[in-house]
Order: structure tokens, then sequence, then C-alpha cells
């Protein structure tokens, strides 16, 4: 008589955790070694993608030491090694947060980071302080859509136009607004520099996070050096190629007293107030961001 030979189980192999707070421990240790800051974060939303969690649920099991099915280990275990090196974090889930959106992204499109949420909030509150019934935003360079879509559903009475020029990108865009479904916001493709002529002088806010790093400087965070594209970086020798153009765009969408809001570098805020003094705005202001550095300057059109 023959018996079924019966593959013996890889559980008590190391490196394969029986229940979540060892896995998340192992997490932790391999993804700081790999020098990520936020290694107790990333290690949460990892489990949690795969287990369908969310981040306190992930860590109420771990202190319960609630067990964990071998096979959902393995795949936590081959994620964190794609973060490990360096893949972003919203490839591998496929999702980043924005403010109260939760979008696709991945290969193609500029992951949007928590700095620009306070960006976007600039432009919120100018949308929100206009007396027009239905003011007009456009933003320039929408990428993932990110800014345009908060402004479309936190401003519902507002009208919001977008534009993107990256085919990769446009993908993702599309997607958001599809899965987004603002009645109020629209999508098209095109060169920001000729964007919605028929606007020409009726938008209240105009806001717009450009390509701003040097062509010659090399991002320091591998995630952004590696994986995000190039065009949604690099803006020229001295990184303003694209912020004058969205000055110019502005100047011929904006009606009299409508604000502009630009994202930018942190030593970038005196060039590009100077630009903008230069094209003949009025007021022009950069605005610190949470961790204190310049990020974002605004300026409003003159009559």
């Amino acid at each position: 008589m023959t018996f079924p030979v019966i593959e013996p189980s890889n559980r008590d192999e190391p490196g394969i955790p029986a229940d979540i707070d060892s896995l998340r421990e192992q997490l932790i240790d391999r993804l700081s070694l790999a020098g990520i800051a936020d290694a107790g974060v990333d290690a949460d939303l990892l489990i949690g993608h795969v287990l369908a969690q969310s981040r306190g649920q992930v860590q109420a099991a771990g202190i319960l030491r609630k067990p964990l099915a071998e096979a959902d280990a393995v795949a936590i275990l081959e994620l964190a090694a794609r973060r490990a090196s360096r893949e972003p974090l919203q490839h591998i889930t496929g999702r980043a947060p924005f403010r109260a959106l939760n979008l696709r992204v991945g290969p193609g499109v500029f992951v949007p980071r928590p700095e620009t949420e306070q960006v976007a909030q600039l432009a919120i509150d100018a949308l929100r302080s206009m007396p027009d019934p239905e003011p007009i935003a456009v933003d320039l360079g929408t990428g993932s859509g990110a800014i345009a879509l908060s402004l479309a559903t936190e401003v519902p009475h507002a009208r919001v136009w977008a534009v993107e020029n990256s085919p990769e990108a446009f993908e993702w865009t599309s997607r958001n607004f599809v899965e987004v479904g603002a009645a109020n916001a629209t999508l098209a493709f095109g060169d920001l520099a000729d964007a919605f002529t028929d606007l020409d002088g009726t938008v209240a806010v105009v806001i717009s996070n450009p390509p701003y790093i040097p062509a010659d400087a090399i991002p320091r965070d591998p995630e952004v050096r590696l994986f995000d594209p190039a065009r949604a970086l690099f803006g020229g020798t001295d990184g303003l190629d694209i912020v004058r153009q969205v000055s110019h765009t502005a100047l011929r969408l904006l009606r009299a007293g409508g604000v502009l809001v630009i994202e930018h570098g942190e030593l970038q805020g005196a060039e590009i107030r100077q630009i903008l003094t230069d094209d003949g705005w009025r007021a022009p202001a950069t605005h610190r961001d949470y961790t204190t550095r310049d990020r974002a300057t605004t300026a409003i059109r003159n009559t």
C-alpha cells in the first residue's frame, strides 16, 4: 500500500510569523533597515491591505496577538520586500489617500503628497470666499486629479475644470474622475498653456502643482527618484519654466480679483513672488506647510 506524500508546512521555519504582532514587528525591523522613516505606519498599511482591515484594526489584532493564515503572512512579506526596495507604498496598494479621497495611483502618475493637502486648502478657502453662485476653478496639470476632485467635492457649488497632458497619468486621472463621480468636475487632455480658452476671464481660482525641480537636481528620496514620472518633477534649468507658463495661463483665465495658487519647492518662494510681480499680479504671498517649509505662493489678478 502506498500513502500520499504530504508536504510539510513552512509555518515553523524562521521568517513566517504565526500571529499579527510577530509579523508587524518583523516588518517594522525590515522597513526600518531599508531607511523608511515611518516603518510602523507602512507595516500597518501593508498588513491592512492584504487583510482588508483598517490601521486601527491591525493594531488591535496585534495587541491581541491574533493568529495569521500562512498564505496571508507570505503575501504580506512579499509586499514588504517590494516596499523595502523603496517602491512607493501607494504603488503597492494601488491607492493614495488625499484629504477625504482615496485615489487610484500607479506607475506613470505623480503620487499626491500630504503637504499638497494644505495647498489645496488655500484654493478651497478662496473658492468658498467668492460671491459667485457657482465659482469656477481650474487645476492646471492635475496629475491624479487629487486637487481638482478635492475642490469639486468640498466646494460642491463650484464648477471645476482640470487638464493633464501626460497620456500615462491621464489614464489614472480618468479612473479617479469616474470613481469619485463629481458631477461638477470636468477633465480634459491637453497642455496647460492653451487650456480652456472658452473660460478666459471668468475663472475665480486657478491652482497648479507644476513640475518645479531644477533639471540638474537629483531627488533625495528613492521613491521620487526611481518611481515618480520625470515630466511631473522637472521644470527646466531653474525649475520654474512651468511656473512661468502657469502665471501666463492664469492671467488669461482669471477674472479681476481671481486668485492664483501655485505649489513649489521650499527655496523658490522669493523667485516666484518676483515672477508674479513682474507679470502684474497683486499681493503675491508665500505660505508654509505643516513642516514650516515654504510650500505655496498665492496672488490676486489685478483689474
